[in-house]
């Protein structure tokens, strides 16, 4: 099969999966026209892992090397961008207008808020972020393979440490993916350019930048204490990350909730979260965020390289714009409840800091 044909059958593969694969049905935070709550069937997990599952059956009957997805990475990457591009016309240009935007802004951000087929059985948020997160896996195989072949008497530990941390990260989410139901993405944000081919395209094939640009090289000796560091880095990260997540969720489930058995839900007007993590910082989950991926990144044991830092880098570009809208919306929906919860808690992000 020509190699430009790989990215559109992963997707439909991960499709085919996530449709016929079972699934549980839970209700999510965001609501339909008459303010149900709308109904998410979940299965990420098992889809993950039966897609791995048949890549590693591809490659051990001989159809696939291990090392494919790497050494064919530039190609991938364009034909998904293709498909990136026809999914975005395709989601967007069949839909109502959205008054007041011009067509550029709602190609970039979407028309539809939650587009779904199959009578809710396939939502497109779900589907792009697994169908990205499942491809980022197979790419960052793909690149620890390509190390243990070109360099097998002395492979490096470090992109073994690194690809461990992001498997973890992925099959965590996949694991909460309930949790995620009530996170900015599917509340405020419409599917279009942005989000149907950054999950496509940028995610799976951007994440793994620094596999991409590290598997081929020899292993750097770097001391046991970088990787540990690497380590710690990254749990402190996920802990604040999913701490502060879980609690919020747990919050909005269940507002009397003593979360993780020792925080009470106290709050402001019964309305915001000043207690835990959330008297922290404000979006202290993005400071979790960005220190995983500040952990990823130092795990290869390459700090003096500068692509594979592209990866945190792109977080702290994402996330601080994403925490001044996000404040924006608070504003206007909390109004001086959320006056007050500014005082109460100065700090954006970093605590202390900013």
């Amino acid at each position: 099969m020509p190699v430009h044909l790989w990215p559109p059958l992963s997707f439909l593969v991960v499709f085919a999966l996530h449709a016929v694969l079972p699934g549980r049905w839970v209700s999510g935070y965001v609501t339909d026209a008459e303010g149900r709550p709308l109904r998410y069937r979940l299965n990420g997990l098992v889809v993950f892992f039966a897609t791995v599952g048949l890549w590693a059956l591809a490659c051990r009957s001989g159809l696939l090397s291990w090392d494919a997805f790497w050494v064919h990475r530039v190609e991938l990457a364009a034909s998904a961008c293709v498909s990136g591009l026809v999914f975005t016309l395709a989601i967007v240009m069949g839909a109502p207008r959205v008054a007041g935007w011009g067509i550029v802004k709602e190609l970039f951000l979407g028309r539809r808020e939650n587009p779904r087929i199959l009578g809710g059985r396939i939502d497109a948020k779900m589907y792009l972020y697994l169908v990205g997160a499942t491809v980022l896996a197979l790419n960052l195989y793909s690149s620890v393979a390509h190390q243990f072949i070109a360099h097998p008497n002395d492979p490096s530990p470090g992109l073994v440490v690194s690809t461990a941390l992001f498997s973890f990260f992925l099959v965590e989410y996949l694991f909460f993916e309930e949790v995620h139901l009530y996170t900015y993405d599917f509340f405020a944000e419409r599917v279009g350019f942005k989000l149907g081919w950054g999950c496509l395209v940028f995610y799976p094939y951007f994440y793994p930048i620094g596999a991409f640009t590290t598997a081929d090289e020899a292993n750097p000796h770097r001391s046991i204490a970088l990787y540990a560091i690497s380590v710690v880095l990254f749990f402190c990260g996920w802990m604040l990350s999913r701490g502060a997540n879980l609690q919020k969720y747990w919050f909005k489930r269940d507002p009397e909730r003593v979360a993780f058995g020792r925080i009470r839900p106290e709050t402001i007007d019964g309305r915001i979260l000043v207690s835990g993590f959330w008297g922290l910082s404000r979006h202290v989950n993005y400071l979790g965020e960005i220190l995983m991926a500040v952990g990823i990144t130092l795990a290869l044991g390459r700090p003096e390289s500068l692509w594979p830092w592209l990866y945190p880098l792109y977080y702290v570009a994402l996330l601080l714009p994403r925490q001044a809208d996000d404040d924006r919306r608070c504003a206007a929906k909390y109004g001086d409840t959320w006056e007050r919860y500014k005082k109460r808690v100065p700090w954006r992000i970093v605590p202390y800091l900013y």
